[in-house]
């Protein structure tokens, strides 16, 4: 589990491709690996990867022909920046949201412009999935928690504002209209959905 308080960023070293799977390296600049173990999980853009070597420089995943698929890593390149937090330790304090790193799929960008020095930024949610967010509730979005400012039902959008933390600690500084997002929905919010929608369909 992660709480979506991405620690950070790594950078992409390589990226090959194999027989159903693609493998990835990244570096340990900021020793976020520092202490890992293969088998540990690892959210990679909000996506939960499992560790398969690692160094002290840097670090390996294989990512799933069905992973890379859905969400955006499909387009990673050498160089890019990718957010990073290592999974959550029970009993310690969690500053965010539960996430699970099982993204849903990818959402675009549709406006992204600075309001002061923070960021209104507008995605775009497949139209099946909108019901399951809220005002004030949470996207999980490339790997961050964050609140929902506004929703437009008719139009499938979400609103959100990043602080100049997020936009620091994170690659959601350098995105621009037209990109895509990793998004994860709230299981909580989509159990207690689709068990309603269950109920009434059933009366």
């Amino acid at each position: 589990m992660y709480t979506g308080i991405v620690q950070g960023k790594e950078q992409v070293l390589s990226l090959s491709k194999n027989n159903g799977f693609s493998t990835l390296v990244l570096s340990n600049h900021n020793h976020f690996f520092d202490g890992i173990t293969i088998g540990a999980s690892v959210s990679i853009d909000g996506t939960c990867l499992t560790v398969t070597q690692f160094s002290e420089n840097n670090i390996t995943f294989d990512i799933s022909d069905f992973t890379a698929n859905l969400t955006t890593l499909k387009f990673l390149s050498i160089g890019d920046q990718v957010n990073i937090e290592r999974s959550h330790h029970m009993y310690k304090e969690n500053g965010g949201h539960n996430l699970y790193g099982h993204v849903e799929g990818i959402t675009e960008v549709v406006e992204f412009r600075e309001i002061g020095e923070t960021y209104r930024l507008v995605i775009k949610i497949p139209y099946e999935n909108i019901k399951y967010f809220f005002l004030k509730g949470f996207i999980g979005l490339h790997g961050c928690s964050l609140t929902i400012n506004g929703i437009d039902e008719e139009n499938k959008t979400i609103i959100l504002n990043l602080i100049p933390e997020t936009l620091k600690l994170t690659n959601l500084s350098n995105i621009k209209v037209g990109d895509f997002l990793n998004y994860e929905i709230d299981q909580t919010t989509r159990t207690i959905v689709d068990t309603l929608s269950r109920t009434m369909l059933r009366k």
